[in-house]
């Protein structure tokens, strides 16, 4: 396994025009290595029909946390994969899949592990912190299957409690944008310890608040419109946001060791 350097890089202040510089170079790795693309998204198209069809199956929905919980440890291993992809062609290496896979199968023994615990631990503390936000609002209204019977939500009650949930549900996700956007590609390239990674995303993000939120919007949109035709679009969006992720840090890098 190839030595990484050891440390954080310089890191430059991300830019407007890098984000849709990193789309396009994502769009051209995409249409390099249509294969990569189709494997990494496919776990997570499938990831989704399963949550559909079990909750077709059984009309229940608390199976959710699992799912929600399983989600941060897939996730970015997935990642890892197709950052591994846009770094080979952009430095123009063969795309090995013995290498490739070799490399995320070698992430358990590196930081990556230590970011996945971080991200459950939150996912826990935040439905931890939605069972009482629903018992805060809706403790004392009669008895009822909410999985069944959604015309509780359009009460009074039910409304503020969907608002104020929605607040606080926002702010745990950007907060999980924020360690992980830089992070994630950061690890990849860099020997570097997962609470560095972790601070310096969250510093890329206050030091360059505009360009980094609107690539947060970016991604939430796209994933969301990529979930509504049976999670089929996510086969596009996420491989296009993956090696756009990479491609937008590799950017950040080169402005910092250029200043």
């Amino acid at each position: 396994m190839q030595e990484k350097p050891l440390g954080v890089p310089p890191m430059g202040a991300a830019r407007f025009d890098m984000l849709g510089t990193a789309l396009r170079r994502g769009w051209g790795d995409m249409r390099r290595a249509p294969g990569y693309a189709v494997i990494f998204a496919g776990v997570y198209v499938a990831i989704g029909w399963i949550m559909a069809w079990v909750t077709w199956i059984t009309g229940q929905s608390y199976w959710l946390i699992f799912a929600a919980v399983g989600f941060p440890l897939v996730g970015p291993f997935a990642a890892v994969g197709l950052y591994e992809v846009s770094h080979r062609l952009s430095a123009g290496e063969p795309l090995d899949p013995s290498e490739i896979f070799g490399v995320i199968a070698h992430q358990r023994r590196r930081q990556l592990p230590s970011i996945c615990a971080v991200i459950i631990i939150m996912f826990l503390f935040w439905f931890f912190l939605a069972h009482m936000i629903f018992a805060l609002f809706l403790g004392f209204s009669t008895m009822t299957n909410v999985s069944t019977s959604l015309e509780i939500y359009f009460t009074g009650e039910g409304l503020s409690m969907l608002g104020f949930g929605t607040v606080v549900g926002a702010a745990f996700a950007l907060l999980l944008y924020m360690i992980t956007v830089i992070s994630l590609p950061l690890l990849l390239d860099r020997e570097v310890d997962f609470v560095t990674a972790m601070i310096t995303s969250f510093q890329s993000v206050l030091r360059a608040p505009g360009p980094m939120l609107a690539w947060a919007v970016i991604v939430a949109g796209l994933t969301f419109v990529a979930m509504i035709p049976a999670f089929l679009g996510l086969f596009f969006v996420l491989p296009l946001l993956g090696h756009g992720t990479w491609h937008l840090y590799r950017q950040m890098v080169e402005a910092g060791e250029g200043s």
